[in-house]
């Protein structure tokens, strides 16, 4: 009789229990939080409920020029602007891990199964937030300046990929940035981009050599996203290093950056106000059963007939653009 091949999605009591486990090892694939921008780019603005309005103020209401002379004793020029509503929605996301009491009864004391249980979950919400974020604000047809990446040749608002001799990422930047000022009266203040272009820029002949005086023999330049952030005239430089496995369980991994190849120009308020622009803003559900200001929970519940503890974990948010006139996308920075 041939063997009956039997694949086991959860890990079973064989898999938890090793001889002679070292305290201070385990080998887990997580990647560090600080790999992910989702949370990091735009103002977290907590709500009370799943969905609602807020207000809208047109961007042209504040830069009129309105005042007039005001004779002696004459009451000043009335002014006023309209106002307008957008929504939100917060979608509800959700995963749970099961823990069967024969697995937790024979877990070894380097491992913890609550813990690696909420590891897992939280690490899974990482993802999906990347993945929303980069599908809402980190691709074409969303902002009003946008860029595309030839190889060669560039025509209108084309530029040349920045990993391509002869580009100019530094004039491409700048010419990006007074586009936006000009449409809006703000600078940009943050840029996000991928770990591919990051590794453009960090050796392009453009910025090494703006940092080669500072350089000598024992102490070469280093290209840092503080120096970059300096040469392109931003508070601050982010990079979604963040990876993601396409393939189902079972088959080969097939893993790539989630952000692609590509750039993100865009004002950011230092805090979510009424009248303060901003080019995107994460609403985050955290009226919902307790969740925190990120509109996430992890809890743990029984499933006797199961047997098993399941920890759980739900996320309540929607990352919106709210101003595609304050930000500038390039789109292929590189080859």
């Amino acid at each position: 009789m041939e063997p009956i091949l039997i694949q086991k999605a959860q890990p079973t009591a064989g898999d938890v229990h090793v001889n002679r486990p070292l305290a201070n090892v385990s080998v887990a694939y997580f990647q560090e939080q600080s790999s992910f921008v989702a949370d990091q780019v735009f103002p977290n603005v907590p709500v009370q409920k799943k969905s609602d309005v807020y207000y809208t103020i047109p961007k042209g209401a504040f830069n009129r020029d309105q005042m007039s002379k005001r004779a002696p004793g004459t009451e000043s020029k009335g002014v006023g602007y309209e106002l307008s509503s957008d929504s939100y929605i917060c979608d509800v996301y959700g995963l749970h891990h099961p823990i069967p009491d024969e697995v937790r009864a024979n877990y070894d004391s380097p491992l913890s199964a609550d813990r690696e249980a909420t590891e897992l979950l939280t690490h899974a919400g990482l993802i999906r937030r990347e993945v929303e974020w980069v599908s809402n604000f980190f691709v074409t047809s969303k902002w009003t300046t946008e860029r595309a990446g030839v190889a060669s040749g560039p025509t209108g608002t084309q530029f040349l990929r920045w990993d391509v001799a002869n580009s100019t990422p530094i004039s491409d930047v700048d010419g990006a940035k007074v586009a936006v000022e000009e449409l809006t009266g703000r600078m940009v203040n943050t840029m996000v981009i991928d770990r591919h272009t990051l590794k453009a820029l960090q050796n392009h002949a453009d910025i090494l050599d703006r940092l080669k005086y500072g350089q000598t023999a024992p102490n070469p330049a280093e290209v840092t996203l503080n120096i970059l952030a300096q040469i392109f005239g931003m508070k601050r430089v982010l990079v979604s290093r963040a990876i993601k496995n396409t393939a189902v369980e079972g088959a080969t991994d097939s893993h790539s950056f989630i952000a692609g190849k590509n750039a993100l120009l865009c004002y950011v308020p230092d805090r979510p106000g009424l009248y303060t622009p901003a080019a995107g803003y994460t609403f985050s559900w955290n009226g919902y059963l307790g969740a925190a200001a990120q509109g996430q929970r992890i809890r743990k519940y029984r499933e006797e007939k199961k047997t098993s503890d399941i920890v759980e974990i739900d996320m309540a948010f929607v990352q919106k653009l709210v101003g595609a006139d304050l930000g500038a996308f390039f789109l292929n920075t590189v080859s």
